[in-house]
């Protein structure tokens, strides 16, 4: 749910710039600032807003390593991890409702190489 108030709210910041030109208002880069100033010293996300292609913002909040106190930058790379899994169990159903497998299926009928436990 933060995630989704955070998206919305750099969106309402960004809104007024498809009306201006390619440049953010003066006081974009605070505002967006102070709503993730609550990352600081743990985990946090990379923040950009572009125009017709053209990237009008970019920033990162938070740190990618805590261990080794590495900050986040707007060129930081985010591995997708765990999120990718629900994409595959979207693409699953899709296959299912369409009739190409089954649930039931033994994952094995796919993917051979996997263990018969």
């Amino acid at each position: 749910m933060h995630t989704l108030r955070a998206c919305l709210a750099i969106l309402l910041i960004a809104q007024p710039l498809a009306a201006q030109s390619l440049t953010a208002p003066p006081d974009a880069k605070a505002r967006i600032d102070q709503h993730f100033e609550r990352f600081t010293g743990r985990p946090g996300c990379s923040v950009g807003a572009a125009i017709d292609g053209a990237t009008v913002f970019a920033s990162g909040y938070g740190v990618a390593d805590l261990e080794h106190n590495i900050p986040i930058t707007a060129d930081t790379v985010f591995e997708p991890g765990s999120v990718s899994k629900q994409f595959t169990a979207a693409a699953v159903l899709l296959l299912e409702q369409q009739g190409k497998l089954s649930l039931d299926d033994p994952v094995r009928k796919f993917i051979p190489e996997v263990p018969d436990y």
